[in-house]
């Protein structure tokens, strides 16, 4: 299971504060250190974080967001198949906030709103397959929720309807990049972080390396 990027509850260090640290010691800075969350993931995700280290490139960061200027890929391993090897759903999610959870419905519903995403199967393994996703929107737990919907939940997620957890505690869902360009700069940055190190996710690597 990742790091929580932001504290709640819990009271378990969070990897923002140990970002916070690092520029502080790095920088040799003063007092508070600012750090604003550009792209988080939920606690039982892997994957690409991007924080922003001043307040004007976070509100240029949150502009890029609002306006789709970024590509962000996901990985994700489940055990069933989705009907086609590449497609699109479209739900409309209803967030139930005490459950921590979402819901998702063919039709808009009261307070609901649109999710879009892309996915393409990438190979199988004997009992799973590796699909690569990427969102139109930002809805709370929009891929978790979505393919489960499909009838593919990800591999681990008990809350989204897999029958059993993963090891670690986490699911295999992987923030695999971000792409996007430099606020200031303009440059094109393009952030990927690997997979965690288990069996599973290792096999997939190693087939997608390979000539």
């Amino acid at each position: 299971m990742s790091d929580l990027v932001q504290g709640d509850k819990t009271g378990d260090i969070a990897l923002d504060e140990k970002v916070k640290h690092y520029l502080k010691i790095r920088y040799d800075k003063p007092g508070n250190v600012f750090l604003g969350v550009v792209h988080r993931i939920d606690r039982p995700v892997s994957g690409a974080v991007v924080f922003a280290k001043t307040s004007k490139a976070l509100a240029r960061m949150n502009a890029l967001f609002r306006e789709k200027d970024i590509t962000k890929t996901y990985w994700a391993i489940v055990k069933n198949h989705l009907p086609e090897s590449e497609g699109t759903l479209v739900h409309y999610i209803l967030r139930n906030q005490k459950q921590n959870k979402s819901y998702t419905h063919p039709t808009e519903v009261k307070d609901s709103k649109k999710a879009v995403l892309h996915y393409r199967h990438v190979l199988s393994s004997d009992k799973y397959h590796l699909l690569q996703v990427t969102i139109e929107t930002g809805r709370h737990h929009q891929i978790r929720a979505q393919l489960a919907a499909a009838g593919a939940p990800i591999k681990g997620d008990l809350k989204y309807g897999f029958p059993r957890s993963n090891a670690d505690g986490g699911i295999s869902l992987h923030a695999r990049s971000i792409a996007f360009s430099h606020p200031v700069t303009k440059e094109k940055l393009y952030v990927e972080a690997p997979p965690p190190k288990d069996p599973l996710w290792n096999y997939f690597v190693g087939e997608i390396k390979k000539p």
